[in-house]
């Protein structure tokens, strides 16, 4: 008997006019419509139209200089998915808030309530957000460093567990010969949290969602974002530019989780991917090559001097990249994997800051791939056969053209292989990922 193979997981990072740095000035692409949501809407069709899982809104809380030169901005994620939700029936929706930069209490809430309008199709990716410019805005002088931010977030991540645990699934009674609205005195509990960084009474003013409460998605993939999604995460989307880089990713994170009482199945880990698609190898090249000439160095050095922490611009661009005059990782106050992993395509494949420019121009670091839609799948499969994810966040180059591509070459070849679904088997974001619906703790204080 022919062993079933396992089922990956597709998630559409929706972004704008796409992933590639570029992709606005892409003669098929409409910048003018990235505050129109029927726009969005027709791409969450397009991904729900192909089974896919989820999707994916990332959020940032400063708008820099950059802006001159590439889209940025945008949608309030939770604003934008609940409008979705509106246009869409099965497909998960997956937004951003950050924990340094929120107060729980107002953030369970919202959840809450897009896992209800959703009919149980929320998903929460906590983030810690980004650079002093942010912090800014917020009423502090710089940005908390990396340790404080984890210490924090895990805090945060408690409380809103807590709140959302705080109404059993039957509390509201609603009977309207007695008179009596919700069983109160049993079924509904303060939180009365008081910790380090957070005071929260509790309970939320809105009942236990469908999912219970939202699937639980983290994106961190430094040492101590890796050890809080193996305590707490159910998804992890992470940035691996190779195979093996991938292959360690996932070991290492499934590993960690044995001590905090979690099987591997618990969580499933989706790197980023970002396919570029042609009939041919060649024409999927002239894709990327368009691309690429839209790029703006002004933007690409932005993009790298925030990601590297230091002004690239005083240094030739055609030269050795400067290596000596990086911070040290543990200086790194910004993304230290990202960081990490710039340093590491720079050692081993010699780039000059222009070559690192164009390297990630695409997907910021995530694995790239260019090829036929058979070549796509066949790099998919060799992922999830080796154990280097358990699916892809899908990044498109450009949209809608890049979505289409994948979702009407690709997608069905997945299918014929037995790798991904031909219909929804479920209706919430939990049976699609396969996930438990969490039962009721009675709140602690921590």
């Amino acid at each position: 008997m022919t062993q079933a193979k396992k089922q990956m997981h597709l998630n559409l990072f929706v972004l704008n006019t796409g992933h590639h740095e570029a992709s606005w000035r892409h003669p098929e692409t409409k910048p003018e419509c990235i505050t129109n949501i029927h726009y969005y809407t027709k791409l969450a069709q397009i991904a729900e139209r192909a089974k896919l899982d989820s999707l994916f809104i990332a959020d940032a809380l400063v708008l820099t200089p950059a802006v001159q030169y590439k889209i940025l901005g945008g949608f309030e994620p939770l604003t934008m998915l609940s409008a979705l939700a509106m246009g869409t029936e099965r497909i998960g929706l997956i937004g951003t808030v950050s924990t340094t930069y929120s107060e729980p209490f107002n953030v369970a809430r919202m959840f809450a309530s897009l896992d209800h309008i959703s009919g149980g199709r929320a998903g929460w990716n906590s983030v810690t957000s980004v650079g002093d410019a942010t912090a800014l805005n917020f009423g502090l002088d710089a940005h908390p460093e990396h340790g404080d931010r984890y210490e924090r977030a895990k805090e945060y991540l408690d409380v809103m567990k807590g709140l959302w645990d705080g109404w059993d699934d039957d509390a509201i009674v609603a009977d309207k010969q007695s008179g009596i609205y919700t069983d109160y005195e049993t079924k509904i509990r303060a939180l009365n949290h008081k910790g380090k960084h957070y005071s929260v009474r509790g309970p939320l003013n809105i009942g236990r969602s469908p999912q219970g409460y939202p699937v639980l998605v983290q994106a961190g993939s430094s040492d101590a974002g890796k050890e809080l999604a193996a305590e707490t995460a159910e998804v992890v989307f992470t940035a691996q530019d190779t195979l093996e880089h991938g292959k360690q990713f996932y070991t290492d994170l499934k590993q960690r989780m044995a001590k905090y009482g979690r099987r591997p199945e618990e969580l499933k880990i989706l790197p980023g991917f970002s396919p570029i698609i042609g009939a041919t190898e060649a024409e999927a090249r002239e894709k990327e090559a368009q691309l690429n000439e839209l790029t703006s160095q002004a933007f690409g050095l932005i993009r790298l001097s925030n990601a590297m922490e230091i002004d690239l611009a005083a240094f030739p661009l055609d030269d050795p990249f400067p290596l000596e005059h990086l911070p040290s990782i543990e200086q790194v106050k910004g993304q230290k994997a990202r960081f990490q992993m710039y340093v590491d395509m720079v050692r081993k494949e010699h780039l000059t800051i222009r070559q690192l420019m164009l390297r990630t121009a695409s997907a910021r670091g995530h694995y790239t791939m260019v090829g036929t839609p058979l070549q796509i799948a066949d790099e998919m499969e060799a992922w999830i056969g080796q154990e280097a994810a358990d699916g892809f966040n899908i990044m498109p180059p450009y949209f809608p053209g890049g979505l289409e591509d994948f979702t009407s070459l690709v997608v069905p070849e997945l299918q014929r292989r037995g790798l991904f679904r031909t219909e929804y088997s479920g209706r919430t974001l939990r049976e699609h990922y396969g996930l438990q619906r969490p039962a009721v703790k009675i709140p602690q204080p921590i």
